[in-house]
């Protein structure tokens, strides 16, 4: 008897909640199932599953026991794939990006990606937490901003601009500020990041926005900017649509900082796996240009796209 015999049964069971259901995933019966678990019970010497007519459910030695089963099996998974069928992604790929870049740019290229790619399950987590790939099981993040985990492979797939702007409404009585310090005595809509970024001479220069209103949401900033609330910053997929019909207009211009990179994050050790380095490089491909189509700079302009066309 292997010590790996009843494993792959008592994973599928305690992800299905249900033997019958964990015996249809592997394609087994469900006699089959009972019997390897009641075995590995024996073997372990240790009740994994509180049994019920109705409900199976994992016992507090069960979930320790799960959680580095699925882990180990994940990683035997993996290693079969790597070196058995190294161009053919397959098994189950966990991506995380934060909420709006994931619905608009990054679900859509995992998408088409998927589809490209029979053999592989796709799982993606939108969130604005900062997520440890290593700890909770992910396979790739998309993230802006500076990466110093160790643990962490980094590879830039594409950049954004970073736009200062207020509605006219707001602009009339309360004028434009002409430095960034100048910001000080203005209203500011803080969104989810908590500085503003700036390139005075060539240094980087930092404001720390304050004002009535703050929402984690792009959207709900850029609604109040539009109203006349007060300025706010944001990656220029937020603000384009709105100056070029003139709602909102461009400020501190002359100081605008550098494109913000964006990076497909993956732990060291799955950097090597078809399903990761192929994801990787089809955002490299794909992400740039969704994020930045070629007419963008004319958006800059009000008036220059016709009426109707699309960021």
């Amino acid at each position: 008897m292997s010590n790996w015999d009843g494993i792959d049964e008592f994973i599928s069971v305690a992800t299905a909640g249900s033997f019958t259901r964990g015996a249809r995933a592997l394609g087994v019966s469900t006699t089959h199932v009972s019997r390897s678990i009641m075995a590995l019970e024996q073997r372990v010497q240790a009740l994994l599953f509180h049994r019920t007519t109705r409900t199976v459910r994992l016992t507090d030695t069960g979930r320790v026991f799960f959680e580095r089963c699925e882990r180990i099996a994940k990683d035997r998974d993996e290693a079969i794939a790597l070196i058995g069928e190294r161009s053919e992604p397959q098994g189950e790929l966990r991506v995380t990006c934060s909420t709006a870049m994931g619905e608009r740019f990054v679900a859509p290229i995992i998408r088409r990606f998927a589809m490209q790619h029979p053999k592989l399950a796709v799982s993606i987590e939108l969130s604005n937490r900062v997520i440890d790939l290593v700890g909770e099981g992910f396979d790739v993040a998309v993230r802006t901003g500076t990466v110093n985990d160790p643990r962490l492979i980094a590879t830039r797939v594409a950049s954004r601009t970073l736009y200062t702007c207020a509605a006219p409404s707001y602009l009339a009585p309360a004028g434009r500020p002409a430095s960034v310090e100048a910001l000080a005595g203005h209203e500011c809509i803080a969104g989810s990041a908590s500085t503003w970024h700036f390139k005075v001479d060539g240094q980087e220069v930092i404001h720390r926005p304050k004002g009535r209103f703050r929402c984690n949401s792009g959207h709900a900033v850029m609604e109040a900017c539009i109203s006349g609330l007060g300025i706010c910053q944001l990656p220029d997929f937020y603000i384009l649509p709105y100056l070029k019909h003139g709602m909102v207009e461009l400020l501190l211009e002359d100081v605008q900082p550098d494109d913000e990179p964006i990076w497909a994050v993956y732990p060291q050790r799955r950097h090597l796996l078809p399903k990761v380095r192929q994801v990787v490089d089809c955002l490299l491909r794909e992400l740039g240009p969704a994020m930045n189509p070629p007419r963008r700079e004319e958006a800059i302009r009000p008036g220059a796209w016709a009426e109707g066309s699309g960021i």
